[in-house]
C-alpha cells in the first residue's frame, strides 16, 4: 500500500515531510495510510511571504473583488469536491457526514462571499457606525472605520471537520485581506492538503495568500506582531498553553478560540410524549450523538428533561439509538463510521468511564457492538453511549468531562428554572437547544441561559421543516461560546471579518471623512454639475455631486386632496382644533407622505435615462410640520456607490427638504439603481 506524503505549502512552494513526520492511520482499517510533519520548515520565511507578498495583494483588491475571489473559489472546490469525498472516508466519516464538512464549507464560503458584496462597499475601508457629531455646528465630526490587519492570520484546526474547519476561518480572513497559514490537525490534514492543493492549482488566488503547515508548527508563535491573528478550533487544554505564552501576551497578539463544550439540549415541560415536540426533540439527540460519530464541537453531551418523562426518554433514545447502523463509512447502510483514530478512541472511553462514575449507562457497550463492513474490526469503532445521571445538582463529572465521540447523558430537571440552571454548570458552551412550542419557556431561558451559551436554538413544529439543525453554526450567525467554550466569536456575517480588521476611531471635519470613507458627508464640498443627476450614468456620477430644486408651496388644498386620495384623513391634517391640542402641531399640517411625493416631483428627471428604478429609502425622519402657505425645496447629494452586477449599481442620495426659511423639515437616504 503507498503512504501518503502529506505536504506543506509554504512560501509559495510544496515541500516534503522529513524524517521528524508522524504517521497518520485509517480511521477504518487502522492501517498506515499517510505520514505528515516537516521539523525543518522555514518559518520565518513562511510570515514573510505572507506579510510582504500576500497581504499587499490582498489589500490591494476591495472587498468586492475579495468577495468574488472567494466565490470563484468556492465554486472551483465544487467542482472538485468528489475527490475531497473520496479521501475522507479514511477519517470514519461517511457520506452525509462530508456533506457538512465539504459541501458545508464551499457553502460558507458562499455565504460570506454574498455578504462581502451586499454588505460591504467596494472599497478598502469599512465604516462601522454612524457620523457621530462632535461639535456643535458639525464642523468637527467621529466616525468609526475598520481596515485590514497588516500581518498574518495563523489558523489552527481541529481534526474534525477537515475542510469546513478552514474555510469557515478562511472565508472572512480573506475577505478582510488577510493572508492565512492554515495549520490542520495531523489526524485528518490529508484531506486538508487535497483542499488546498485544488484552491492553488485554480490560480485565483494572490500569491502569498494562503500557505499550510502539515505536522507542528515549530515556533512560529513566538514570531508573531500585534498585527497577526490567532485562531484556534481544539482542546481548552491545548488553548490555554498557546494563549498563554508570554510572547503572545506581551504583544496583545489576538487570539481567537473555540473550545471544549458541554452543550446541552433541553425538553420542555410542555413537550410530553405523543407531542411532536417530544419527537423532535428524540430525532435531533439521536442526531447529534451520531453524526461524525459524535465527534462535533456543537453535540449534544446533556441532555436535560422533565422528571415526568426522563424514563420515556431514555426508552425512545434507546429504541432510536439501537436502529443505528455502525461500520465502514463506504458502505451505503452505514449511519455512523468510526473516530478519527485509536488514540482519540482511548480517549472517548477513558471520558465516558469518568462519566460512569456518576451516571448509568443505558445504551452502548463498547466492548460487545455490532460493526459492519469487511475490515473493520481494527478501526476506531465506538458505539452510541447513553448515560442516564439521577442526580445533577450533587453531579461533578457530567457538567465538566466531555467524552468528543457519540456520548450523552440524560438528567431530570424540576421546572425550567431548574433546567437553565443545570445547562448553566457547564460553564459556557456554544449552543443549547430548548424543544418547545411554548414561547414563555423560550423567553425564560433566552433571559437565564443566554450569558452562558454563544447560540440558543428553539424548534417544534412551527418550525422543525426548514430548521437546521442544533448542530449546524451557520455563517450569518455568531458560532462561538463563553467560559469554557473559549469566550471567542467565529462566522456571523461580517462580524468574523472584524477578527481581522482594526477599528480606528477617525476624528476630523466633514471633508476628511468623506476622503476617508469614500462617503460623501454633509458639510462636505457639494460638486455641482450642468447635467441634471439622474440623466448621468452610475460611472459618471461623483460622490458630493448635489442637485438643489426649486421652492414649491403648500396650499391647503393640496392637503386635503392628498389627504381624500389616499384616505389619510388624520386629525392633524383635517381639524385645525384638534392639531392644535396636539404638543407636535401648530393647527393643521402637510402628511409626511405628501412632502416625500412633492420632494419626487420637484428632483425627479421624468425621461428615460440611467435611473432604472427606486428600490426604496432608508433613515427618514421628519424634523419640522409644513403648514399651508409653507414652500419646501429639496438637495439631493451623491452619498455613495456600490456596483451590483455587471449592468448596474446602487447609487445612495442623501436628500433633505428645508421650507422658506431654510429649516430642516426631513431627511432622508434614496436608493436608486442606476446602469453604468
Amino acid at each position: 500500500m503507498t503512504i501518503q506524503d502529506v505536504r506543506s505549502f509554504a512560501a509559495g512552494r510544496w515541500i516534503d515531510g522529513d524524517g521528524s513526520a508522524r504517521e497518520i492511520r485509517s480511521a477504518v482499517t487502522g492501517e498506515v495510510i499517510a505520514q505528515a510533519g516537516n521539523a525543518s520548515l522555514d518559518v520565518d520565511a513562511m510570515l514573510d511571504h505572507a506579510r510582504t507578498t500576500g497581504g499587499p495583494a490582498l489589500r490591494a483588491m476591495t472587498f468586492h473583488q475579495r468577495a468574488k475571489m472567494i466565490k470563484a473559489l468556492a465554486l472551483h472546490l465544487s467542482e472538485h469536491k468528489q475527490k475531497l469525498y473520496d479521501i475522507s472516508f479514511a477519517t470514519g466519516a461517511i457520506q452525509k457526514d462530508h456533506l457538512i464538512d465539504i459541501d458545508g464549507g464551499i457553502g460558507t464560503m458562499l455565504v460570506f462571499a454574498s455578504k462581502g458584496r451586499r454588505e460591504m462597499p467596494d472599497d478598502v475601508v469599512y465604516l462601522d457606525g454612524e457620523v457621530e457629531q462632535l461639535s456643535r455646528k458639525g464642523s468637527f465630526l467621529g466616525q468609526h472605520i475598520c481596515t485590514s490587519m497588516q500581518g498574518v492570520a495563523v489558523h489552527i484546526n481541529a481534526f474534525n471537520f477537515p475542510v469546513w474547519g478552514m474555510l469557515e476561518k478562511l472565508a472572512p480572513t480573506l475577505l478582510a485581506g488577510v493572508p492565512a497559514i492554515v495549520k490542520p490537525a495531523t489526524a485528518s490534514c490529508y484531506v486538508t492538503e487535497l483542499a488546498v492543493q485544488i484552491m492553488i492549482n485554480s490560480g485565483l488566488l494572490p500569491n502569498g495568500a494562503l500557505q499550510m503547515v502539515a505536522g507542528g508548527l515549530g515556533d512560529m508563535l513566538d514570531r508573531l506582531t500585534n498585527q497577526d491573528v490567532v485562531s484556534f478550533t481544539g482542546s481548552a487544554d491545548t488553548a490555554l498553553k498557546l494563549r498563554s505564552q508570554p510572547h503572545i501576551l506581551s504583544n496583545s497578539i489576538r487570539f481567537v478560540a473555540e473550545q471544549d463544550s458541554l452543550n446541552a439540549s433541553i425538553l420542555g415541560p410542555d413537550a410530553a410524549p405523543g407531542t411532536p415536540e417530544f419527537d423532535l426533540f428524540v430525532k435531533e439527540v439521536t442526531r447529534e450523538m451520531t453524526t461524525k460519530a459524535g465527534q462535533k464541537c456543537t453535540a449534544i453531551r446533556r441532555i436535560f428533561a422533565p422528571d415526568a418523562h426522563v424514563t420515556a426518554v431514555l426508552e425512545a433514545l434507546q429504541t432510536s439509538l439501537s436502529k443505528v447502523t455502525i461500520g465502514d463509512p463506504n458502505d451505503d447502510a452505514t449511519r455512523m463510521g468510526a473516530l478519527v483514530s485509536s488514540s482519540q478512541r482511548l480517549d472517548v472511553l477513558e471520558k465516558a468511564a469518568t462519566i460512569g462514575k456518576e451516571a448509568e449507562r443505558v445504551f452502548g457497550d463498547p466492548d460487545n457492538f455490532e460493526i459492519h463492513g469487511a475490515n473493520a474490526q481494527n478501526g476506531a469503532f465506538v458505539p452510541p453511549m447513553l448515560f442516564h445521571c439521577a442526580t445533577p445538582d450533587t453531579a461533578v463529572h457530567v457538567h465538566e468531562v466531555e467524552a468528543f465521540g457519540p456520548v450523552s447523558t440524560v438528567m431530570p430537571y424540576s421546572d425550567i428554572e431548574h433546567a437553565v440552571a443545570l445547562a448553566n454548570k457547564g460553564q459556557g458552551s456554544l449552543v443549547a437547544s430548548v424543544i418547545t412550542h411554548d414561547p414563555q419557556v423560550a423567553r425564560t431561558v433566552a433571559l437565564g441561559a443566554g450569558a452562558f451559551h454563544g447560540r440558543l436554538y428553539f424548534n417544534n413544529r412551527d418550525s422543525m421543516k426548514e430548521s437546521t439543525g442544533h448542530g449546524s453554526p451557520l455563517p450569518h450567525m455568531v458560532h462561538g461560546g463563553p467560559g469554557r467554550a473559549g469566550g471567542g466569536e467565529e462566522m456571523g456575517g461580517v462580524r468574523g471579518v472584524m477578527h481581522y480588521m482594526q477599528r480606528t476611531a477617525i476624528q476630523g471635519s466633514p471633508e476628511i471623512l468623506t476622503a476617508i470613507g469614500n462617503r460623501w458627508v454633509p458639510g462636505a464640498t457639494e460638486l455641482d454639475h450642468a447635467n441634471h443627476p439622474f440623466t448621468r450614468s452610475f460611472h459618471d456620477l461623483m460622490i458630493g455631486e448635489t442637485f438643489k430644486t426649486k421652492e414649491r408651496t403648500i396650499s391647503l388644498a393640496d392637503i386635503e386632496q392628498f389627504a381624500e386620495f389616499t384616505g389619510d384623513t388624520f386629525y392633524a391634517h383635517m381639524d385645525e382644533d384638534a392639531a392644535k391640542r396636539n404638543p407636535f402641531f401648530p393647527g393643521r399640517v402637510a402628511h409626511g407622505y405628501l412632502l416625500l411625493s412633492f420632494a419626487a416631483g420637484l428632483f425627479v428627471e421624468p425621461n428615460e435615462g440611467p435611473v432604472l428604478a427606486n428600490t426604496g429609502l432608508d433613515k427618514l425622519r421628519f424634523m419640522k410640520p409644513v403648514e399651508a402657505g409653507d414652500a419646501i425645496k429639496v438637495r439631493l447629494s451623491v452619498k455613495h456607490k456600490t456596483p451590483r452586477n455587471d449592468e448596474y449599481g446602487e447609487v445612495r442620495w442623501h436628500v433633505t427638504l428645508t421650507n422658506q426659511s431654510d429649516e430642516l423639515v426631513a431627511e432622508y437616504e434614496l436608493l436608486t439603481m442606476n446602469a453604468y
